[in-house]
């Protein structure tokens, strides 16, 4: 089986167990939405869940996996299996005992840090609330750093499926805190919320402790800050560290602007959660599974098969991206309103959060390649170049919020995001290309013309069917619903129709994706759009 073939069918196990996870995570969004609507409450539960995602971001997304993943994989090659697992009982303990100690720091700086968040906001004592529930979760940031660095071990012996699996825990979690604080009328919900992301930690941790066991790894407490391989990791971790810190302070600006006027923090969480509906469900997929295939080409020093994977999923990815950006930005609404629009979640906070969703939806295909690019940079052990390229996108990011939140509000927040995001791309790809040499460009800007040119087809045949059937003016919710339910069938139709008109060879392999086989000559209308895609032996 080839690399290119393996990726695209642990990528089908993983975006299906991703999809299972967000489709749970929209339950918890809206279970968050109707209880708290866009009020003061619900920015002080987005405020205090966002060092909790930001920890996860770093470990499971970001400088835990980066850094653990290549120096695992090398350790695997070139040592005896009892050193490798000896790594990892060892790594696992020492990251216990840091991840403690960040969390009682954490709890006891609760009020700095939610003023920091807030620093923009006319009554600093409103905040209250958002310090008590950063303290309920704190203990999270310990238990997902335990959770993503299980979950790298899995990844690096290409197990994929149970470590994707683990945030339908934490949705889970979070929806029984919500039905909780529903059943019981409590007059914080948000506690309840609080309480749920915790208990989720717990669950997602514990779940794949024994799949390590079964593989040879044993739990013996062993703190170890000298060891060669932890110090390696914590050598590339600590560039990511800064990387994430400038992430922070990204998230800081827009916070601190957001906390300008009532919801607006909460309509770009709602906006931000269904951009990562569609960034999670594949291009975060695809970059779980291709930083392990990447790792080992590197550390073979197959150069030129890492470039070839990483061109692969770059195609790919587009292939699924762009038109998902196209529907949002064309049904920004209506996917709103069908969403969230319940309860406490109004007109108005539709039309905040949509707003917001316009303009994040922009800048999707450039952050979902940055998730690809990024990870090619941590296969051959650089984890000071993305943090370098991403302090140049801070910059960027912090200007244009300046420029935008004047004309454009919560959506000029949201732009700027976008734009930080084209700026971190172009600048890391152009470093990718000077020292690992290049992409086949050609190649990969013909699929991106033909999967522009379909997608740009698909929004307007989407733009044209909404606005025929009145979309936003139906007020009955089974048959807004049943419409845009059409809509989004009718424009995937056209869409893959439109890419096989085009000869995109992207289709054989979004077939392979859908079934987990190659294309088969009895298949042909795949086969004729992809004539060089590789027959079933």
């Amino acid at each position: 089986m080839t690399d290119q073939h393996q990726i695209l069918r642990s990528t089908r196990l993983v975006t299906l167990v991703t999809l299972v996870s967000r489709v749970l995570g929209y339950v918890r969004d809206l279970l968050i939405a109707i209880l708290l609507g866009t009020t003061l409450a619900a920015d002080a539960f987005v405020i205090a869940f966002r060092i909790p995602n930001l920890l996860r971001r770093l470990m499971a997304e970001g400088a835990m996996t980066g850094a653990f993943i290549p120096v695992f994989t090398s350790w695997r090659i070139e040592r005896p299996e009892a050193e490798s697992w000896e790594f990892a009982r060892r790594m696992f303990w020492t990251l216990a005992t840091v991840g403690l100690g960040v969390t009682l720091v954490g709890i006891i700086a609760a009020p700095w840090l939610v003023r920091a968040f807030t620093a923009f906001s006319p009554d600093p004592q409103q905040w209250s609330l958002a310090v008590l529930l950063t303290r309920i979760t704190f203990p999270y940031c310990v238990l997902i750093a335990l959770t993503a660095l299980a979950g790298a071990i899995l990844n690096s012996l290409r197990v994929f499926g149970l470590p994707a699996s683990v945030p339908i825990y934490l949705n889970l979690a979070i929806i029984a805190g919500a039905v909780t604080a529903w059943r019981m009328e409590l007059a914080e919900p948000a506690l309840a919320l609080a309480t749920g992301v915790v208990l989720g930690g717990v669950l997602q941790l514990a779940v794949q402790l024994p799949a390590l066991a079964r593989r040879g790894m044993r739990f013996g407490v062993k703190v170890d800050f000298r060891h060669p391989g932890i110090r390696r990791v914590a050598r590339l971790m600590l560039p990511a560290f800064a990387g994430v810190g400038i992430y922070q302070i990204n998230v800081l600006v827009s916070t601190m602007f957001a906390s300008t006027s009532e919801g607006w923090i909460s309509a770009l969480y709602y906006a931000d959660r269904v951009m990562e509906l569609a960034l999670g469900v594949y291009a975060i997929s695809v970059a779980t599974v291709v930083l392990p295939v990447m790792a080992q080409q590197a550390a073979e020093k197959k150069l030129d098969d890492m470039r070839d994977t990483l061109g692969f999923a770059l195609r790919n990815v587009g292939f699924i991206v762009v038109p998902a950006a196209v529907g949002l930005m064309v049904l920004r609404d209506p996917i709103v309103r069908v969403l969230f629009q319940h309860s406490a979640f109004e007109a108005t906070s539709t039309e905040l959060t949509s707003w917001a969703l316009l303009f994040y939806a922009l800048g999707l295909p450039a952050i979902a390649a940055v998730r690809l690019v990024v990870p090619a940079f941590y296969a051959v052990q650089d984890t000071v170049t993305p943090v370098r390229v991403a302090a140049l996108s801070l910059g960027v990011n912090i200007v244009f919020c300046f420029l935008l939140v004047g004309p454009l509000r919560q959506g000029g927040l949201a732009l700027a995001t976008s734009l930080a995001a084209y700026v971190n791309l172009l600048v890391l790809y152009g470093l990718f290309r000077r020292r690992l040499g290049m992409l086949s460009e050609k190649r990969l800007a013909v699929s991106l013309a033909r999967t522009m040119l379909a997608a740009g087809g698909m929004g307007l045949g989407c733009w044209w069917l909404a606005n025929k059937v009145e979309l936003m003016e139906i007020t009955a919710f089974g048959v807004l619903l049943g419409w845009f339910a059409a809509t989004l069938v009718l424009g995937m139709l056209l869409y893959l129709g439109l890419a096989w008109l085009l000869r995109a060879e992207e289709l054989g392999e979004f077939y392979t994706l859908v079934t987990g086989r190659r294309v088969r000559p009895r298949v042909p209308s795949v086969q004729a759009a992809v004539p060089s895609a590789p027959k079933q032996e």
